[in-house]
């Protein structure tokens, strides 16, 4: 019995071509936590859900540090799951959300130690909203974040039946798309140009 890796050639990256959609719901979920993320601090405020400082749009280092890097770190990662059909390039987005969801988690506890600002406190006068918005802020969101992108990864690192006959077909049209163009210069010095199409391959393969 053949292998399914032994039946895929690595000619021009097929190893590596998916389907965009194999990263789409984990990289649109990290996406949007990534946003979520990084203006919640700003703009929580407005309606009465936030740390201290409690003012819209008021930087500080800590929110920088803890808040606005780790977001921006998942929307990128999200980006690149979501948008990549190259398994490499949208593991390692995978990779960026996982990092961005960590730091979401332990961040505020090495805030002191790594001197990065004052998290500040909750600004609640009940335990039920004080433990919403530190799962909201930053543990919670921090293992939402971990849970999409180790999801992800995980169907990225698996080869389908469909993964293969996507490369196939990537591969098929990238060649028929290739032109090569030769110069005939004729015995009258009158320079022409012919253009030759390679010849389309077999895209089917024998079943496993």
């Amino acid at each position: 019995m053949m292998k399914v890796d032994d039946k895929v050639s690595t000619e021009n990256g097929g190893r590596f071509h998916i389907p965009r959609s194999r990263g789409a719901l984990g990289g649109l979920v990290v996406l949007l936590l990534g946003i979520w993320g990084a203006l919640i601090p700003f703009i929580g405020p407005s309606f009465d859900f936030a740390y201290t400082p409690d003012e819209a749009w008021t930087w500080t280092s800590a929110r920088g540090w803890l808040e606005v890097l780790p977001g921006a770190v998942a929307i990128v990662g999200g980006l690149l799951m979501l948008l990549s059909r190259n398994r490499l390039v949208a593991s390692f987005g995978g990779w960026l959300a996982v990092a961005a969801g960590v730091w979401f988690v332990i961040g505020p506890f090495l805030a002191d130690l790594l001197r990065l600002g004052d998290i500040g406190e909750p600004v609640a006068t009940s335990d039920l909203k004080r433990a919403l918005l530190e799962l909201t802020y930053f543990y919670g969101l921090g293992a939402l974040i971990l849970f999409f992108a180790a999801s992800s990864l995980g169907r990225l690192s698996v080869r389908s039946a469909r993964d293969i006959a996507f490369a196939e077909r990537t591969r098929g049209v990238d060649q028929r798309r290739v032109v090569e163009e030769e110069v005939v210069v004729p015995a009258d010095g009158k320079q022409s140009t012919t253009r030759r199409f390679p010849p389309t391959t077999d895209v089917r393969h024998r079943p496993v």
